[in-house]
């Protein structure tokens, strides 16, 4: 079933930025060396949840509030948009369910079972919790929120490069990892509400699990194959009919597809030269531009450290791992 949404509107972005600068500081944009190369990066990893997600949680939860003060909302998640949800729906006083998968990270499980949620671990992918969520969300009559497909999620997400704009103005190439594409498509938001047309994208997959790549070239969701990546947040499939593939489709964003073994690479490389712990799905974006694959050697170039919600094991053997 294809769930129609439509892009936010100025009123829904200004909302938006409204809650989350009630409920959360803004992450810095700091200066990382990347193999010699200067870039810029917006540390989302220092988000209280330890990832962006809690934007988009923020500004759908208080959206659900106005119109239903009693209400109820459900999720599905990889792990980092239900802490976000979790996390929401303690500061605003909104009942929640999560629901993951059952091999989700172990990390942002125990950080999800810190929180006063109703917690399913259902199936093996972010599909299969998708379509439990969707099954729970009708038969108990509560609002579904999408980690991505989603107008108000969009918005939230979309004061990550407000943000940005304001901390480094003379930004021009912003790189962004992509999953099911709600924080790409807040920074193609906030561009367009700012007027920054003249700031490239390049959005950024796991070559082992790049749904929205192929989809955009034409595949339908369930005829893409996915193989394991460490970047989890990025990995499973989206929605056909997605907002989101309509706006990177619409804004003509590139996509280029990472190396498992570079992801690897970046994790273990941003901690030793730059002293940031990263998981896989933000060192997709660093690793992109180390690796070269982004088309652009001249430019004052910028990434989205989207977050740094890593198992403590898979960190320690990274770390363990050759560069070389």
């Amino acid at each position: 079933m294809i769930r129609h949404v439509s892009p936010p509107t100025s009123e829904q972005l200004e909302a938006a930025r409204r809650v989350i600068a009630d409920y959360l500081v803004p992450t810095p944009t700091v200066t990382l060396s990347l193999r010699g190369r200067p870039a810029l990066a917006k540390l989302e990893s220092l988000q209280i949840t330890g990832a962006f997600k809690i934007r988009g949680a923020l500004s759908a939860i208080d959206a659900a509030r106005r119109e239903d003060p009693r209400g109820a909302v459900i999720t599905s998640s990889a792990g980092n948009h239900g802490l976000g949800i979790a996390h929401a729906a303690a500061l605003l006083g909104v009942p929640a369910t999560v629901v993951v998968p059952a091999n989700a990270s172990a990390a942002k499980v125990k950080k999800l079972r810190q929180y006063d949620i109703e917690l399913i671990q259902f199936g093996s992918s972010y599909d299969d919790a998708q379509r439990r969520a969707l099954e729970l969300a009708e038969s108990r009559d509560i609002r579904y929120i999408s980690p991505f497909n989603d107008t108000n999620v969009i918005a939230g997400q979309a004061t990550v490069f407000d943000e940005m704009l304001m901390q480094a103005p003379d930004l021009e190439h912003i790189v962004v990892s992509v999953g099911g594409g709600g924080l790409i498509s807040g920074v193609l938001m906030s561009r367009e509400d700012h007027g920054r047309s003249d700031i490239r994208v390049t959005g950024v997959q796991p070559e082992e699990s790049s749904a929205m790549y192929h989809v955009l070239r034409g595949a339908n969701m369930a005829e893409i194959v996915h193989r394991p990546t460490i970047a989890d947040g990025l990995a499973g499939g989206g929605d056909d009919g997605a907002v989101t593939n309509e706006l990177i489709a619409r804004n003509e964003v590139p996509l280029v597809l990472v190396e498992e073994i570079e992801i690897r690479r970046a994790v273990r490389e941003v901690a030793e030269s730059n002293g940031l712990v990263l998981e896989g799905s933000a060192a997709a974006s660093y690793a992109a531009i180390t690796a070269n694959l982004v088309d652009d050697v001249t430019s004052r170039i910028g990434f989205i450290a989207c977050g740094r919600n890593i198992s403590h094991e898979l960190f320690l053997a990274l770390l363990q791992e050759p560069l070389a």
